[in-house]
C-alpha cells in the first residue's frame, strides 16, 4: 500500500477520522507496518499495551480466553483504542486469521500528533467522552435489568 492508501485507511477509523489530513499523513508516515502470517500472534492477553493497530489487510482474531475469537478485526478496524493513550494490559490475544498487515500506532506517536495538532486533541476528547457516556448508560441499563 502507498502512503496515500495508508492515510485513507487511517481516516476511515472512527476516532482517527477526526484528524486532519496533515496529521493523518504524519501518522501514516511514522507508523510501523507489520506483516503477519496466518497464525502469527500480534500480542497476548496480559501483555503491556503501548500501541493501537489499524488492520490494513487480512483479519485479526481477538480471544479473551475461550480459545476462539470473541471478535474479528478486519480491514479498517482499530484494535486497542485505549492503548493509543495509556499503557495498560491487553485484555485479549490477537492472532492473524489470514495473512495480514497492520499499522502500529504507538502512544508516543499519538502524543506527538496531539501536541502538533492540539485542536484535534479537543475533538478526540469530546468523542471519547461521548463514547464513555454511552457505555455508562448501557451499564446503568444493564444494572437495573439484572440488579
Amino acid at each position: 500500500m502507498s502512503l496515500d492508501d495508508d492515510i485513507a485507511m487511517l481516516a476511515q477509523a472512527p476516532l482517527l477520522g477526526l484528524l486532519e489530513r496533515d496529521a493523518l499523513r504524519l501518522l501514516a508516515f511514522a507508523a510501523d507496518k507489520r506483516r503477519l502470517r496466518q497464525g502469527d500472534v500480534l500480542f497476548r492477553k496480559g501483555d503491556r499495551s503501548d500501541a493501537g493497530y489499524i488492520v490494513t489487510e487480512g483479519e485479526i482474531g481477538l480471544d479473551t480466553g475461550g480459545g476462539k475469537p470473541d471478535l474479528v478485526a478486519k480491514r479498517g478496524d482499530l484494535i486497542g483504542q485505549t492503548a493509543l493513550f495509556i499503557r495498560g494490559h491487553r485484555p485479549a490475544t490477537a492472532t492473524a486469521r489470514a495473512p495480514s498487515v497492520v499499522l502500529r500506532l504507538s502512544v508516543s506517536l499519538i502524543r506527538r500528533v496531539l501536541e502538533e495538532y492540539p485542536e484535534v486533541a479537543a475533538s478526540m476528547h469530546a468523542a471519547l467522552a461521548e463514547e464513555l457516556g454511552a457505555f455508562n448508560q448501557e451499564l446503568a441499563r444493564l444494572g437495573t435489568r439484572f440488579g
